[in-house]
């Protein structure tokens, strides 16, 4: 949170722009396999692992926010006031409660993907979950991701300013910081290790791009299709999901009872790491792009229906308005059909991040290759695919600003 901030500050400078959307691209999972090789399982790997890409999520977000607050009190201020004075004190207190909104729904996420790493070795909830389902302890399985959902729905009782430094205090003292650091190691993984075979080897500008050709016409080209294909599936897939999720979460369409039912519904649907749900649903139904598109359209479509549902709490109809499929069909879906495109364009570069990473669990995207490369310790492929992982995911973020400019989509809920 505080790189992030820091870095929406001065978001407006190309090249900060393009730092931020270059770190945020590469998944928290392959930041993990990469920092496995230089600290190994320790806690710094899994820190890092999260806070890199988060500063670059942080930063877009916050700089969205202060884009655009309203500009009437930096308008009014005197001539000749100084810059960290308007931030301060004009700027920052117009923003102030969409930021914490967005600092306690990081956390959320940083919940889901602190357990996901557990997948690649570290000891948290996600390496139980992966034993226990290895083992066949099913009740395990259960109790394990029925405390991660108690974890995330009494978030709000337990996130409270005043106890975090208590909490953060509490975490460093508890995590083993048991880790060796090698600089030899460091040293060598930077300039050996990521360096293409064929300059460490000797070959020359013809061997790299005989090395290249090959790594594309066998591995990237493949994993990019594949990865674009689920992606687009599971973004139409998220779509109608939200459309049917929304309303168990809106109060024009749901009794006190019925939303209650709705809302806890929705946290099990959102707060189940598509990574996690996809893993269960593989062992259910063995390899195939199915589990992937299900898990991450649950998630993502959890995610925007609770947002949407939120949204019509601000939504007044008339008194003599009609109910039932009636209402939802003309008086409520196109009033927040614009919000709900929004939404969905802005999680289209999540969805492709999570679709690049479920490679690992065997889905033969892009992440299956950086997963096989690490693997058979051939870091100078991994590192290369996990780049072209990267430009991909700017490229949909790219196309998704421009869509949603083009189509003039409001993103006031983004990120909320």
């Amino acid at each position: 949170m505080i790189f992030g901030f820091a870095l929406a500050l001065v978001f407006q400078n190309p090249l900060v722009r393009g730092f931020c959307a270059t770190i945020r691209a590469v998944h928290e999972l392959f930041w993990a396999l990469i920092f496995l090789q230089i600290f190994g399982l320790s806690p710094l790997t899994g820190i890092l692992a999260i806070g890199i890409p988060y500063a670059g999520i942080v930063a877009k977000v916050f700089a969205e926010i202060l884009e655009e607050a309203d500009t009437r009190a930096v308008a009014a201020t005197p001539h000749g006031t100084g810059a960290l004075s308007v931030l301060l004190f004009v700027r920052l207190p117009d923003v102030w409660a969409h930021y914490k909104t967005y600092a306690l729904y990081r956390l959320e996420c940083g919940l889901r993907s602190s357990a996901v790493l557990g997948f690649v070795g570290l000891p948290t909830l996600g390496f139980h979950l992966e034993t226990a389902f290895r083992q066949g302890n099913y009740s395990e399985v259960s109790a394990l991701l029925l405390i991660f959902y108690v974890i995330i729905a009494t978030q709000r009782l337990w996130a409270r300013k005043q106890l975090l430094p208590l909490y953060l205090i509490g975490a460093v003292a508890i995590l083993p910081w048991s880790v060796q650091i090698s600089m030899v190691n460091i040293t060598r993984f930077f300039t050996v290790d990521i360096v293409p075979f064929p300059l460490r080897n000797g070959q020359g500008f013809e061997g790299l791009m005989d090395w290249l050709g090959h790594l594309l016409a066998t591995q990237a080209l493949p994993g990019t299709v594949a990865t674009i294909q689920l992606t687009m599936i599971a973004l139409v897939a998220t779509g109608l999901l939200a459309a049917l999720f929304f309303p168990l979460n809106s109060p024009l369409m749901m009794g006190r009872t019925g939303r209650g039912v709705g809302h806890i519904a929705l946290v099990v649907i959102r707060s189940t790491p598509e990574y996690i749900l996809a893993f269960v649903l593989l062992q259910l139904w063995g390899p195939s792009m199915l589990p992937a598109i299900i898990a991450l359209a649950l998630h993502n479509g959890g995610i925007i229906g609770h947002l949407v549902g939120r949204y019509t709490e601000t939504i007044t109809l008339r008194s003599d308005a009609p109910r039932g499929i009636a209402r939802y069909g003309f008086e409520i879906l196109p009033r927040v059909y614009n919000s709900l495109l929004a939404l969905l364009f802005y999680r289209w570069e999540v969805i492709m991040r999570e679709t690049a990473i479920l490679g690992i669990l065997g889905i033969a995207t892009l992440g299956f290759y950086v997963d096989s490369a690490f693997a058979e310790l051939r870091f100078d492929r991994a590192v290369f695919l996990i780049g072209i992982t990267a430009l991909l995911n700017i490229a949909i973020d790219i196309a998704s600003r421009r869509i949603r400019s083009g189509l003039r989509l409001r993103t006031a809920l983004e990120g909320r």
